[in-house]
């Protein structure tokens, strides 16, 4: 559910919490089985052992409560980012600073090449939040290909699938499909990110394998770099689009927080603090709970 909630703001990525909760390798193995290998199982061991062999208890409970809070969050969090921007950003932002002690802290030995691959994957992420949005037309295609890379950036800690979506102009046309449930959009859409997963996992799955440190280093550097889009103040710039009931969406450029009429500033670090415990906390209850599987 945290997951979800994550992947529908614009900024956040889903793989950071997964990253930070301890799931994230079991979730690219399992996403990573997938393939024509299943064939043969099902041949050999049947439903039950293609079940057992893609993890389909852990993918099935971790995906319903994903789309559970995408479904349900959906419109608070569009509340909240219209009401609550400063407030909401600045609990996100404290979400994303503590991933990056806890995810830095991975790697015990730091050599050059992972300060270059921090460094690049920071650089990356900065360039990617810096992006200006385009104005498709919606059709099928670009639906499915929306899918299919917004779903690799969201098992990305740091790169976030939601901003993705902002970038290719297609943010709003996913969340009016979720809102309104128009299940054609909805599948397009939902055949993409399956797509996507089942493709980019295997590659996340063999880097993990074959180049964990520099793999850490980068994905730390992305969340270094994610930070320029969660900065709490903002101002508005070029209009992005309009909804449907008159309320206006534009491109917001960060600002220092002297700019601002009534910055606010116990409010926002205690958002700060609150959304950096969060994370502690999770990556506490996640380490009590390996420990006490190991023994």
């Amino acid at each position: 559910m945290a997951m979800g909630a994550a992947d529908v703001v614009p900024g956040v990525s889903g793989g950071t919490i997964a990253f930070i909760s301890g799931i994230y390798e079991e979730l690219i193995g399992s996403l990573s089985s997938f393939n024509f290998g299943l064939f043969k199982v099902i041949k050999n061991k049947g439903i039950k052992g293609v079940w057992e062999e893609i993890n389909g208890t852990f993918l099935l409970v971790l995906f319903s409560g994903i789309l559970f809070s995408v479904f349900a969050l959906a419109s608070g969090i569009s509340w909240l980012l219209e009401n609550e921007p400063v407030r909401l950003w600045a609990f996100f932002f404290g979400l994303v600073l503590a991933s990056i002690w806890l995810m830095a802290k991975q790697i015990r030995h730091w050599n050059l090449l992972a300060v270059v691959a921090l460094v690049l994957g920071a650089a990356v992420a900065y360039f990617v939040t810096e992006l200006p949005p385009i104005s498709p037309e919606k059709t099928w295609w670009f639906i499915l290909l929306s899918g299919f890379v917004a779903i690799c950036a969201m098992i990305l800690p740091g790169i976030s699938g939601s901003f993705i979506l902002l970038i290719l102009g297609s943010y709003k046309m996913v969340i009016d499909s979720i809102k309104n449930f128009e299940v054609v959009d909805l599948m397009i859409f939902a055949t993409g990110c399956l797509a996507g997963l089942l493709t980019f996992s295997k590659a996340l799955k063999w880097m993990f394998r074959e180049h964990k440190r520099l793999t850490i280093a980068i994905l730390t550097g992305f969340l270094i770099g994610s930070l320029n889009k969660l900065w709490p103040w903002k101002e508005n710039g070029e209009l992005l689009y309009t909804h449907s009931d008159g309320r206006a969406e534009y491109l917001q450029h960060n600002i220092l927080p002297g700019s601002v009429q009534n910055p606010d500033y116990v409010l926002v670090i205690s958002c700060v603090l609150i959304g950096a415990m969060i994370i502690i906390g999770l990556e506490y209850f996640s380490s009590r709970k390996q420990a006490q599987d190991h023994a």
